[in-house]
């Protein structure tokens, strides 16, 4: 089996051919979409607008994703994880985002990870959704304590294709809606690890399984952010293998006071180090690649010189894309893989980059290739490094009989 595009039968939203991403990529019975506003190509005006209420764009979103997934034969009830991007304008009426969401999974509930972002490529767009299912009801529920980010409400741990298991975003918030440890950074980073742990251990696992943390803080951590290699040296790495992981910086996030939000995955396979000889990860507490089963899991990419260091391309994002994925394909090289196997992208663009965002595309035409990966754009107020315009988030994933010969 191979990942190929899902191209349901009708999807009137717009024509979407033509793209350097997929509606979503499927192989059997598992399936991942790319991100989807209520964005609808408007024929009177000729192009694409986002309209209505938070409740409105929040049914428009979902009947987008929901048709990509019949495209592959699969239903609401074989959902794992949701993603939910919420704008911060779109922030105070989240709750009307998730109520919708609630009334359409009715008792089946997957893993919700709610991202705060700056905004969404269009700019009136206040909710962007992804989804991830496996059919045949084989997404297996672990926990539910962990607190839905935004909402308050309990949102399960869930396991989905090849033993990857999915937690909700960890916040440092506690069960009375109240900021933990607030202003303190660093405070509450690890708690967000340890709560992570807590939640994992109850799916027989630990932090040594995690394959990928991304965190989300504010452009204040910057001049503190260094201090999480104590915590996270800490807590993470023990089987042997850093998790990969991504930066992101957001004006603010769930609540006042808060200063991060991390999103963790873990995998029930043992953890390889995927590194093309990279010496700067030698001191680093997350790894450029890790396979765990057939999936390959990444750190953000940025462009960053791997030899000096040194951030490239100051203000050009375009030619920042091209040094991004270069990495990203060279890594997929070092791992037997090509763009073909690319499964997911998040792209973070900084805001103040978004009228040359449009330079991305070419870039991705040139080095990626069918069928595309399902992909995700959001906007963020900044990066670690404040030279970089654009991160990148990827995973891949084996063709099924690479991983039968190994």
């Amino acid at each position: 089996m191979t990942l190929h595009a899902i191209k349901p039968e009708s999807f009137p939203w717009f024509p979407y051919e033509g793209f350097t991403f997929c509606l979503g990529l499927a192989e059997g019975d598992v399936a991942w979409t790319s991100g989807h506003t209520a964005a609808a190509h408007d024929a009177a005006v000729g192009k694409m607008v986002v309209k209505g209420s938070m409740e409105e764009q929040a049914r428009t979103a979902y009947q987008k994703v929901l048709t990509i997934l019949e495209g592959a034969g699969l239903s609401i009830a074989d959902v794992t994880r949701i993603t939910e991007n919420v704008t911060l304008s779109g922030l105070p009426e989240y709750e009307a985002a998730a109520a919708v969401r609630r009334e359409l999974f009715g008792e089946h509930t997957p893993t919700v990870r709610t991202v705060v972002v700056e905004r969404l490529v269009r700019r009136t767009a206040f909710l962007e959704v992804e989804l991830h299912a496996v059919g045949g009801g084989k997404q297996l529920r672990i926990a539910s304590e962990a607190r839905e980010a935004g909402t308050w409400r309990s949102s399960p741990v869930t396991e989905g294709y090849d033993g990857v298991v999915y937690l909700p975003t960890i916040v440092p918030i506690d069960e009375n809606g109240d900021v933990i440890h607030p202003g303190d950074f660093v405070g509450q980073y690890a708690y967000c690890l340890d709560r992570a742990g807590q939640l994992l251990e109850q799916a027989g696992l630990s932090l040594d399984n995690a394959v990928t943390t991304y965190d989300y803080s504010t452009p204040e951590t910057r001049e503190v952010y260094r201090k999480t290699h104590r915590i996270r040296k800490e807590r993470l790495g023990g089987a042997g293998v850093y998790p990969g992981a991504g930066g992101i910086l957001m004006s603010r996030l769930h609540l006042p006071e808060q200063l991060v939000a991390i999103d963790v995955t873990a995998s029930r396979h043992p953890l390889e180090l995927v590194n093309p000889g990279w010496k700067r990860y030698d001191t680093l507490t997350y790894s450029p690649g890790i396979k765990a089963g057939r999936m390959l899991f990444m750190s953000g990419f940025a462009a960053l010189d791997m030899v000096t260091q040194e951030a490239l391309h100051p203000g050009d994002i375009g030619a920042q894309a091209e040094v991004t994925y270069g990495s990203i394909l060279t890594l997929l090289k070092h791992a037997g893989l090509g763009p073909a196997d690319l499964l997911e992208t998040t792209e973070y663009c900084v805001e103040s980059a978004l009228p040359d965002y449009r330079a991305v595309a070419p870039v991705r035409e040139r080095l990626l290739s069918p069928p595309w990966p399902a992909s995700t754009g959001a906007l963020c107020k900044g990066l670690l490094r404040p030279e970089f315009l654009l991160e990148v988030l990827p995973t891949a994933l084996y063709p099924a009989e690479t991983e039968a010969r190994a």
